[in-house]
């Protein structure tokens, strides 16, 4: 009888399930073939070597990696991957019992936010492109790049600290069992943008490729005044009238329209060979490459209220085209002598959107009787480079040495954020000649012009070693040290151009001719600063953590994991005195931790297993999150702005759960949750008299989460269904998990916290920002994912329904105490068929065909009081039909 799975090595467990079986097995006994074992995950009948560990997996018992892990896991295999027909990770990891996928690509973990959430690529950390966030967003990964996702939602001490909801371990492409080139070429239409009406604007000629020709650059003059430490108000007029005639100006700011969107469109190419080295070593090299060009419209209605019993004070209705270009790259290196192992991975992606985008509305905190007309260009470029070596070594028989270490780099550049407001006062004309047009002033009141330039780059060393001694048959020891070190800039320049009492019909001239060079110099245009005293900030957090760790089978069928994680961290933020003001805002959390975890698995009958765990982790705040510097968020259409008081989040887990395993891959598991957290990271939203709305951060005094959770896998063959051949070798796939979370804020007199606003006195009242007993932000109360499917056992050949269930959850605190700002995800039902052709030739294929939202899902944020619902955004998402073909040669 095999042992259970164990140990730091758990961090690399997915790429040792994507090893192909010799020969596959059905459940009948029966060859599969090639094609179908492909699809597999298979540990029927060979060894299963998990990397940080000296336990070796072998046999029928260990035939589902679930039940053979020591700490509660799920495995997305390559084919769990593909069933679900999805382009990306995130999109994937919410069929997975307990999660949800926020924004595309934010993966919450039983209703905890993304903070809580720790994404890895081959048990190395990753940096993240986005400047909000220091968790990277997954929809960034396509799944082509991905042979299998594990999450592990109880800790254990190989995994750094940072651990709240769960791990995610994403283990790219290793050593293919034989050499193999695949083509792919897909397209899809969307029925709220394929073919209908949305906006654009030129930009370059190399924009369709992602990349831009250089047009986007920051201008020489500007350049030069960014590197001046010399404020905007000191140049002369002059001056800045010279900048401003070189920047890119009709390119990026006259808004097209486009009365007929194109499809989407994809392609993609891999392939893989390997070759023995020596009696008995291999050697293998797999690259991949895609590209990606989507559309996407958003008829959004966006409102904001001082007072949600009113209504809404603003409301605006936005047509937004987002036009989105990926580019991915993998080129890994593998090579195994014998029980030792070598895998150098190479990893590139780079995701650019175009934004256009025009809204109209009122606003009653400007002008009550006003119309106004807001357009806005943007190009963002989120870019992440990886480079990872990971060997394993067998020293002995019983000592065995796992180590790790690489570099990453991500950036994220905006360069060119337009935004233009035009004012139509709707007065009589008698009052104001020109009441009934839209016209810009230039000067804020009525009319503004501005324009935006983004950068962040952030470098990530990483370095680890684990040594691992098996005691005795059933007893094994690791000890492990790892070290980060990140360490990120980030500039964001806000400029906005000003004059006084221009002519009437320059007032109303389009966008590039408004801010022609012409104009800038005959009415004396100039520009302002608002990026306020920090436009640049630094970054870092630098950790060492040391660990250990037992795996001991006390008795037959009862074993214990256990292990402590000693964790020392220095984080820090620091603004960067580009104006030469004497004051450097610095703000530093500098602690270290003791983090115990235990876990307890017991197999009380064949099959049946019960696990109890316990553990202490921490959240800490985001890089973005600790300095008041403001940042929009397109996805929200809000302002956020960090809070350099915020403090580390401590939380206390615990976790019972039955697993019964019928059979390979069946299984029914039921499971019950507790987290207390300290100090919660919560946001929450101002918003002024003027309705400029703002998103911030702070510390609530406590909060606790308990839920259950349920899943269900299950194969029902056919072959007595029917004589038909069609049935003989079909089966049924029932797959569906339940969650069930409640949380709750503590929140009691006498509890204080900090906001971004404070500057001295006594500490605001945390009653003042939270309401007792109200959910945590991201929390859903029930979340259910249904997978129904018909699938061949002989030949790839798949039909599946896949139906998500996400209720409310809560986005922001509402401001002033007002009704909380919540989501509504809903219902989303999907159909996803695959099957696999052979060419002329005997060439392999693979026809995928997909619906997306056939309910026709919308997307809902809003507040509500009574009869009474003010909408923070509102639109459309449609249904989405895509086909796509993969050649294999």
């Amino acid at each position: 009888m095999s042992k259970p799975l164990s140990l730091a090595r758990l961090l690399l467990i997915s790429s040792a399930l994507v090893a192909p079986a010799a020969m596959a097995q059905t459940d009948a006994g029966g060859p599969v073939s090639p094609a179908a074992a492909q699809e597999e995950i298979q540990q029927d009948g060979f060894d299963v070597s998990i990397p940080g560990a000296n336990i070796v997996v072998t046999g029928r018992r260990t035939s589902n990696v679930s039940q053979a892990a020591p700490q509660v896991v799920n495995v997305l295999s390559a084919a769990d991957i593909r069933r679900t027909g999805e382009g990306d990770i995130a999109g994937s990891l919410q069929r997975v019992t307990g999660l949800s996928v926020v924004s595309g690509g934010y993966v919450y973990v039983r209703g905890l936010g993304d903070r809580y959430s720790l994404a890895l690529l081959n048990g190395s950390p990753l940096p993240s492109p986005e400047p909000l966030k220091r968790v990277v967003p997954l929809d960034i990964f396509p799944t082509s790049v991905i042979a299998s996702t594990l999450v592990q939602k109880t800790y254990s001490v190989n995994f750094p600290g940072e651990f709240g909801g769960g791990v995610i371990n994403l283990t790219t492409k290793a050593i293919p069992s034989e050499s193999y080139l695949e083509i792919g070429v897909g397209s899809s239409a969307n029925t709220e943008t394929s073919g209908q009406m949305g906006y654009t604007h030129y930009g370059s000629k190399s924009d369709w490729t992602g990349f831009d020709d250089s047009s986007r650059n920051v201008p020489p003059l500007l350049q030069q005044a960014f590197n001046s430490g010399k404020p905007f108000a000191d140049f002369t007029r002059a001056e800045q009238q010279a900048i401003s005639m070189q920047f890119l100006n009709s390119a990026t700011s006259v808004v097209q329209r486009t009365n007929s969107l194109p499809f989407n469109f994809s392609a993609s190419l891999n392939g893989g060979t390997a070759v023995d080295v020596g009696s008995d070593g291999r050697l293998g090299v797999i690259a991949t490459a895609s590209y990606s060009n989507k559309w996407r419209t958003r008829d959004n209605l966006q409102q904001a209220s001082l007072d949600v019993a009113q209504g809404a004070g603003r409301s605006y209705q936005q047509v937004a085209t987002d036009n989105e270009m990926t580019v991915n790259g993998l080129l890994g290196f593998g090579l195994e002598l014998g029980e030792q192992k070598l895998r150098w991975t190479n990893l590139y992606i780079r995701d650019t959107l175009k934004r256009s985008a025009l809204a109209v509305g009122q606003n009653d905190g400007l002008i009550q009787t006003a119309d106004y007309m807001n357009q806005s260009t943007a190009w963002y470029e989120r870019q992440l480079i990886d480079t990872q070596l990971v060997g394993e070594f067998k020293l002995t028989d019983a000592l065995s040495l796992d180590m790790r270490g690489g570099f990453a780099n991500s950036q994220r550049e905006a360069p060119y954020e337009r935004e233009f407001v035009y004012v139509r006062s709707n007065v009589s004309l008698d009052i104001d000649p020109v009441g009934d047009r839209f016209i810009n002033l230039l000067n804020r009141q009525r009319g503004d012009a501005s324009i935006t330039f983004s950068d962040l780059n952030e470098d990530l060393w990483f370095a680890g070693a684990d040594l691992s001694y098996k005691i005795a048959p059933g007893y094994s020891l690791t000890a492990g040290y790892a070290f980060n070190d990140t360490k990120r800039r980030s500039s964001r320049y806000e400029l906005h151009f000003d004059a006084v009492n221009l002519p009437i019909p320059v007032t109303q001239l389009r966008p590039d001719f408004l801010l022609s060079d012409a104009s800038i110099q005959l009415y004396n245009i100039g520009l302002l600063d608002f990026s306020g005293n920090y436009p640049v900030y630094d970054a870092a957090l630098r950790t060492h953590a040391g660990y250990a760790q037992v795996q001991a089978e006390l008795f037959s069928g009862l074993s214990v994991n256990a292990g402590v994680r000693y964790e020392k961290g220095n984080m820090s933020v620091t603004g960067v005195d580009v104006y030469s003001t004497g004051l450097t805002p610095f703000n530093e959390i500098r602690k270290d931790y003791w983090l115990p975890a235990v876990t307890v698995t017991l197999e009380a009958a064949k099959g049946l297993q019960l696990r109890a765990s316990g553990s202490k982790t921490i959240a800490r705040p985001q890089f973005r999150e600790l300095i008041a510097q403001p940042y929009l968020d397109t996805e929200s259409n809000r302002f956020f702005r960090g809070n350099p008081f915020l403090q580390d989040s401590q939380l206390w887990n615990a976790d019972v759960r039955a697993e019964w395993y019928m059979g390979r891959d069946e299984r029914i598991t039921a499971a019950a949750f507790y987290k207390k957290i300290e100090n919660p990271i919560e946001t929450y939203t101002t918003i002024t008299d003027t309705y400029s709305v703002a998103t911030s951060f702070a510390n609530a005094p406590e909060a606790t989460l308990y839920g259950a959770e349920l899943e269900v896998q299950k194969y029902i063959p056919l072959d007595n269904w029917s004589n038909s051949s069609f049935f003989l070798s079909r089966r049924i796939v029932l797959i569906g998990n339940y969650t069930y979370t409640q949380s709750k804020l503590r929140v009691k007199d006498g509890d204080t916290t900090i906001p971004y606003t404070y500057t001295v006195g006594d500490l605001p009242a945390a009653s003042d920002f939270f309401l007792n007993g109200v959910p945590l932000t991201g929390q859903s109360d029930h979340l259910v994912n249904l997978q129904i499917g018909l699938e061949d056992t002989d030949k790839l050949s798949q039909q599946t329904l896949l139906l998500t269930y996400a209720s409310d959850r809560v986005t922001s605190r509402g401001p002033n105490l007002q009704p909380d700002i919540k989501e509504r995800p809903g219902v989303q039902l999907d159909f996803v068929a695959r099957q696999g052709v052979k060419l002329p030739g005997g060439i392999n294929s693979e026809f995928k065909f997909e619906a997306r939202n056939i309910l026709g899902r919308k997307f809902q944020e809003f507040q509500e009081e009574g009869d009474n619902r003010v909408y923070y955004n509102r639109y459309k998402i449609g249904t989405t039909i895509a086909a796509s073909m993969t050649v294999a040669f």
